[in-house]
């Protein structure tokens, strides 16, 4: 059973139900409490978009040396080395979609393969790790590492 407003050390304690639990109630109050930095952030992002085009993150000069300085030679998920074909790609660990305002948050950023970015999509992230565990398992942990839990801590202002 989860608290009101669990605090970061309990998450690690959680299970899969609870988190989901979690992500929905968090995920239904959110916007209410959005600040003006929010809407902040989400307009750089929307600016970059309009400069840079609507394309794949990572085809300007500065993304392309972020994706560089911030990757292996292996997708951290499957442990696939990175080919022509399956290329790197910055994906959002919490979507954009769902959280526009951490579009540009490097913390909410990571470097995945093409393959296992496109089976994400747009998950939250506890989705995500629910859907490892579930086809993935011998996956799950690798996903478990990278969890953000410093930006799910910070979403707890939002439940």
């Amino acid at each position: 059973m989860i608290s009101e407003k669990p605090d970061a050390e309990n998450l690690e304690n959680l299970d899969l139900k609870d988190l989901f639990k979690l992500a929905k109630r968090i995920g239904g109050r959110r916007y209410h409490k959005l600040t003006a930095n929010h809407f902040a952030d989400y307009r750089k992002f929307d600016y970059w978009r309009y400069i840079n085009g609507d394309s794949e993150c990572g085809s300007t000069p500065e993304s392309k040396e972020w994706v560089r300085d911030n990757s292996d030679q292996a997708c951290p998920i499957c442990d696939r080395p990175y080919t022509y074909e399956n290329g790197r790609s910055i994906d959002h660990k919490l979507p954009r979609s769902q959280y526009p305002w951490l579009s540009l948050d490097f913390q909410n950023l990571w470097v995945i393969c093409r393959a296992c970015n496109q089976q994400k999509g747009e998950m939250h992230w506890f989705e995500y790790e629910h859907y490892i565990f579930v086809n993935y398992p011998d996956f799950y942990e690798a996903v478990r590492i990278y969890r953000p839990k410093k930006l799910l801590k910070n979403l707890d202002q939002f439940t």
